[in-house]
């Protein structure tokens, strides 16, 4: 995302040369850093220090770390506990990762990136080996001479500033970590992830845009129960209804010619999930997804089940009666509970939305501050996303995939080495509604 300035005087700035908006070079903060460091000598027996504050890996069983910036040379991601013998290869993360990929409309931010994945360890024949899986994708269309005066200020609810009030120096280019690219790493996992899911137990994840701007999708005309991946993909939204799809369109269209952003909803749902996944009290299975997606870029809202609207309901309203099914399952009649009770799941579908907010890098003036603590204005100009949500469906899939992994994988751990209750548990493969090709 290339910026201008006003004409307003950057006193003692740097001379120097993404709507969804990294290696900078460190000559731009040069002046802004000591002259020179002093660390305190080490003891000769110094204390044992454990930190974990990095916020670059995410799950247990199935973790998954994420590296590269923006503009540097490229980005991906390392997974560590992928079970052994399942047929992986880089088409199965090429499809979501083309889903996520930047220029694949005139909704999305115009850099032109073909995001090519690469596996280069954790297969053999074909077939994961349970060691590490690296997965890198080049970056081809990096203009880090756009960033020169990212160098000097702040754009307005950007993670620019806060980079710096944390770590007093930042990679200008392209926004560093704080950019959309590093989800690259997460959507190639998450595909991964997905596969397991449905190798194991049925299990399928869905997302669509359910709002852009004030454009809202009613409630109900999406069958949950029906609605495929092809009806998802058959616009450039990703809204399954093709009337409100164009009117999200056009309301992305307005703001996108006068350089200007909206934000919107993702709606996930996932059908077939296996009973028992997540754990009390602090790792409940919601408290885990809204972890998930509230990390993903501009995520500003999360509500599963009936959300904020079941507060305006009693008890006997809002309760999901149980009932026995002709298969002699206990259900529930309705599903206010969103598919998970006590941070447990019940075996109903599981539904959330997620919040976006309006991309923050915008071709419109605002009012600012320089590094060096300067009053000014910034014009941003060049590639971004005037809407962040068709892009960041596959993102929450993805991320939604690594959780439930992670899940299932901690409850065969703890709840399905030995034999279990058939009175009351089921193995998680009876979740399957079909068999599962590959």
């Amino acid at each position: 995302m290339a910026s201008s300035l006003s004409t307003k005087p950057f006193l003692g700035a740097p001379s120097s040369s993404d709507g969804f908006s990294g290696l900078g070079s460190l000559q731009s903060t040069s002046k802004l850093l000591p002259a020179s460091l002093h660390l305190p000598a080490c003891r000769s027996h110094p204390r044992r220090l454990q930190i974990q504050a990095a916020g670059n890996s995410f799950g247990t069983y199935f973790r998954v770390t994420t590296f590269g910036e923006s503009h540097g040379g490229g980005v991906g991601c390392i997974i560590d506990g992928c079970p052994p013998q399942i047929p992986l290869s880089e088409t199965d993360m090429q499809v979501d990762l083309d889903r996520r990929r930047p220029g694949q409309s005139r909704i999305t931010t115009p850099r032109k990136e073909t995001d090519t994945c690469r596996i280069s360890s954790g297969i053999a024949e074909g077939v994961t080996t349970g060691t590490p899986i690296k997965v890198e994708v080049p970056n081809t269309d990096q203009r880090g001479h756009d960033y020169s005066e990212m160098s000097k200020a702040y754009r307005p609810s950007h993670a620019d500033a806060t980079y710096d009030f944390k770590y007093g120096v930042r990679s200008v280019q392209g926004g560093g970590r704080s950019s959309a690219r590093e989800t690259i790493g997460r959507v190639a996992a998450g595909a991964v992830a997905k596969k397991i899911l449905k190798l194991k137990s049925g299990t399928e994840i869905l997302a669509y845009v359910s709002q852009a701007y004030n454009i809202v999708l009613p409630e109900g005309l999406v069958d949950h129960e029906t609605v495929t991946l092809d009806e998802i993909e058959s616009n450039i939204v990703r809204c399954p209804n093709p009337e409100y799809a164009k009117k999200m369109i056009d309301a992305i269209d307005a703001v996108r010619v006068r350089g200007d952003s909206v934000g919107g909803v993702v709606t996930c749902i996932v059908r077939n999930v296996p009973r028992g996944l997540g754990s009390p009290v602090f790792d409940k299975l919601e408290a885990e997804l809204a972890k998930a997606v509230m990390s993903l870029p501009a995520t500003k809202g999360f509500e599963f089940g009936s959300g904020f609207a079941g507060t305006f309901l009693t008890g006997s309203e809002h309760n999901d009666e149980f009932f026995m099914d002709e298969h002699g399952r206990i259900r529930t009649r309705t599903n206010r509970s969103g598919g998970i009770q006590g941070g447990i799941s019940n075996g109903e579908m599981i539904n959330m939305r997620i919040a976006f907010k309006p991309t923050s890098t915008i071709g419109r003036k605002q009012n600012t501050v320089t590094r060096d603590r300067h009053d000014t204005e910034l014009i941003a100009r060049g590639r971004h996303d005037p809407c962040v949500v068709p892009r960041a469906v596959p993102m929450v899939e993805a991320m939604v995939a690594l959780v439930l992994v992670d899940q299932l994988m901690a409850h065969h751990a703890q709840c399905m080495l030995f034999p279990i209750n058939p009175a009351l548990q089921e193995p998680v493969e009876m979740a399957r509604s079909e068999p599962v090709q590959f």
